[in-house]
């Protein structure tokens, strides 16, 4: 940033995808990394994890309000500033454009004295692109398809129930691709998610029809790996991985916030079988080498637990297909 340089003006978005660039663009004038802006958002009485805003950043969504604000001052803006970014938020939520009114006078923000610093991703690497926003037509479409989804995924599971695997021809694996799956037990109709109203992160198998609950996306994160990212509505955006390194192992497969060292958050999706029957999700550099994720317990059962297992030469409860969820 160059001393006497103008904050980014929000009135200046007119759609979400421009208010989103708009954030980007103060991110960078703030001059900040994530990490200092989570220690100046912590000393002005705000939570603000580092995984949080890049998430926040790289998300086709408007953010939330609260979590604006808080962007927003740790940004450096005054008051007055950061309401014409609340303002701007409102508007494009409400109607999915910005009019400004024309009698309305703008100011110029002050610059924020701190250095400038390479922005840095929420695992210390360079910021991702960020998708494009989806029309509102296509989200109708999106909600409909879901909705329809749901329902004849329940017909599933009543047959699924009542007689076994009721003679169903296998399902033809859904390979990895990035954006939004429901990742599912291959040759099930299990698919994977959170029991809704604890705070363990535990992830299990359920039925397909009851598994909303985090949404899951993968990103490439290059070399063949990738992370599964989680958004919860409860704990808001997270990333699945295996506690301690993985050193313990037995560790849960869960879900916790990105960027934390400790935790192994990134995975290689490994084809099985030729053809291929499903694909293995294995942590990277576990400190426990050769194992899979796998559900363990009663693999019939809804709400096995899912946990870091060795990889077993049958790939029994270590197959999984990611079916796109849009």
């Amino acid at each position: 940033m160059r001393p006497g340089e103008h904050a980014p003006e929000p009135r200046e978005a007119r759609s979400p995808a421009e208010f989103l660039g708009r954030l980007q663009a103060l991110k960078d004038w703030s001059g900040l990394t994530y990490r200092e802006l989570s220690a100046r958002a912590e000393a002005h009485g705000d939570v603000l994890p580092r995984s949080t805003v890049a998430n926040m950043l790289s998300r086709p969504t408007l953010p939330r309000e609260e979590l604006l604000a808080a962007f927003v001052r740790a940004c450096g803006l005054a008051p007055e500033a950061a309401e014409d970014w609340r303002t701007v938020r409102n508007a494009l939520a409400a109607r999915g454009v910005y009019e400004p009114d024309p009698g309305a006078v703008e100011t110029a923000v002050p610059a924020w004295p701190g250095a400038a610093e390479t922005p840095e991703g929420p695992d210390g690497g360079e910021g991702g692109d960020r998708p494009g926003p989806r029309s509102r037509m296509r989200r109708g479409l999106v909600a409909a398809v879901a909705l329809a989804g749901l329902v004849l995924a329940g017909v599933s599971v009543v047959a699924f129930l009542k007689d076994g695997h009721a003679g169903h021809p296998p399902r033809t694996p859904t390979a990895p691709a990035a954006g939004d799956v429901r990742i599912r037990v291959t040759g099930t109709e299990f698919c994977l998610g959170e029991r809704r109203g604890t705070r363990s992160g535990q992830v299990h198998q359920l039925p397909c029809a009851a598994a909303g609950v985090p949404g899951y996306a993968l990103k490439e994160l290059g070399g063949g790996r990738w992370r599964i990212v989680s958004d919860h509505p409860d704990f808001g955006p997270g990333c699945s991985g295996i506690p301690s390194g993985g050193r313990i192992p037995d560790a849960a497969y869960e879900d916790s916030e990105c960027g934390d060292p400790t935790r192994v958050e990134s995975f290689t999706l490994e084809a099985y079988g030729t053809p291929v029957e499903g694909y293995r999700i294995l942590p990277v550099d576990s400190a426990t080498p050769g194992s899979c994720v796998t559900v363990v317990g009663d693999r019939s059962a809804a709400w096995a637990r899912l946990a870091q297992a060795p990889c077993a030469p049958d790939a029994a409860g270590q197959l999984f297909d990611f079916d796109r969820a849009d």
